[in-house]
């Protein structure tokens, strides 16, 4: 049996405590400050991922946020457009129907004005006819009475003759002649007759005249004097022309 030695076990106690010492100053203080260096970067390391986690679900939130106002900015949106093309498509609507409007009016008085002109024309080629009617009663009724009556009034009408178409007659130009007055009558004229319109003519102009005389029939009854531009008239035809052209005009 192995025999108690104080020594050895003072010894032994010694060397425990040189090895608590020894372990103690150069392992387990850094050890310890090891692990605290270890807590305190996983502390900052759940610090950190705390704050990372609170800016992530704020910025979370603010997106939500931002999404709900995007959603509520697009239908506002949507309406003022939907409310722009209402406006717009009514503006349009009313401007449409005012230019229909306007066409309807303008082809109402397009078509009210080819109905006059329609019916002038018609009225007109009825006077035209009637008078071309009349005229071939005429034709038929025309005596030695009715051609002296529009003779006289040919004379007549020789003394009213403007002053305009005299003077060129009665003062001619040098290098030429003055121009010949034209007679056409529906008959011939007589020899009486012809010296009376020479003698109404030389006294109205105070010289002497070219006198050209012609028969017209489609004077149907009369007499018609041309002096250059000028004219004349005592004659059925245009005393029933003359009455047409009246008679429209005055329609």
């Amino acid at each position: 049996m192995m025999e108690f030695n104080v020594s050895t076990f003072i010894l032994e106690i010694i060397n425990f405590l040189v090895l608590l010492w020894v372990l103690q100053r150069l392992f387990y203080k850094p050890l310890l400050k090891v692990i605290a260096d270890r807590k305190q970067v996983i502390e900052q390391a759940l610090t950190e991922a705390k704050n990372q986690q609170q800016q992530a679900e704020e910025k979370a939130a603010l997106y939500e946020n931002r999404q709900r106002q995007w959603e509520q900015e697009k239908q506002l949106a949507l309406q003022a457009f939907q409310q722009q093309m209402d406006l717009e498509r009514r503006v349009q609507l009313e401007k449409l129907q005012r230019e229909l409007e306007q066409e309807r009016q303008k082809a109402k008085v397009t078509l009210s004005v080819q109905q006059q002109e329609f019916q002038q024309r018609v009225e007109k080629q009825a006077l035209e006819n009637g008078a071309r009617f009349s005229a071939l009663l005429l034709q038929q009724a025309v005596g030695p009475e009715l051609e002296l009556r529009l003779f006289q009034l040919l004379l007549d009408k020789i003394s009213g003759i403007p002053e305009v178409i005299k003077q060129p007659l009665m003062v001619p130009d040098e290098s030429n002649s003055a121009p010949p007055i034209k007679v056409s009558s529906a008959y011939p004229l007589s020899p009486d007759m012809r010296q009376q319109v020479e003698q109404k003519l030389m006294t109205l102009i105070n010289r002497q005249v070219d006198i050209q005389y012609h028969q017209s029939p489609e004077l149907i009854a009369g007499v018609r004097l041309d002096i250059g531009a000028w004219v004349l008239n005592a004659n059925v035809k245009h005393e029933l022309i003359g009455f047409a052209e009246l008679d429209y005009v005055s329609n």
